[in-house]
């Protein structure tokens, strides 16, 4: 379309009180209109020449959701840690390279067991250690900003005859 016709267009619309929002970086909206209420859904469509990325940007409306509609399971976590930490580890011998490298894989397997069980709205941290049993003490704490009413956790301990592994999950309610 040349700009004449681009200027003619968007004139016209502004006569009639539409307002578009397709700016310098193609961001275009969506206008829906009912008896009662206009809701809008805009989107990035074209990306900036500082955008490396190919990424599409989503925003919606705030729901008014001030908690969940179903809470986060912990059993069911929990048994995803008891199960994740025994198959891993359970014949294993402590080595300082193999317990870095499994301490990333065990996260990575819990939180997709954790994601697929689609709980909505929770944000998930998922904390794993690996240490050597060699007659010592150790003790693990944690601090954050906290919902007492939403927010959990689930967490499970291992042990064998050379090592220990001690996995927790905190689900934080996303409002």
């Amino acid at each position: 379309m040349s700009d004449v016709l681009k200027d003619k267009s968007q004139k016209r619309d502004k006569k009639a009180g539409k307002v578009t929002s397709e700016g310098s970086h193609g961001v275009r909206a969506k206008d829906t209109r009912t008896k009662d209420s206009i809701s809008t859904v805009s989107c990035l469509t074209e990306l900036g020449h500082h955008d490396d990325n190919a990424r599409m940007e989503h925003l919606t409306e705030n729901t008014y959701q001030m908690g969940p509609y179903k809470r986060f399971p912990i059993p069911a976590v929990t048994d995803i840690l008891k199960d994740v930490l025994t198959s891993y580890l359970q014949e294993e011998k402590y080595e300082v390279e193999w317990s870095q490298k499994m301490t990333k894989t065990i996260c990575e397997v819990i939180r997709a067991r954790v994601k697929d069980l689609m709980i909505p709205r929770y944000k998930t941290v998922v904390l794993v250690h690996i240490g050597q049993l060699a007659g010592h003490s150790m003790q693990i704490s944690s601090r954050c900003l906290w919902d007492a009413l939403n927010d959990t956790f689930a967490s499970y301990s291992f042990k064998n005859s050379s090592l220990f592994g001690a996995a927790t999950v905190y689900a934080v309610y996303f409002e």
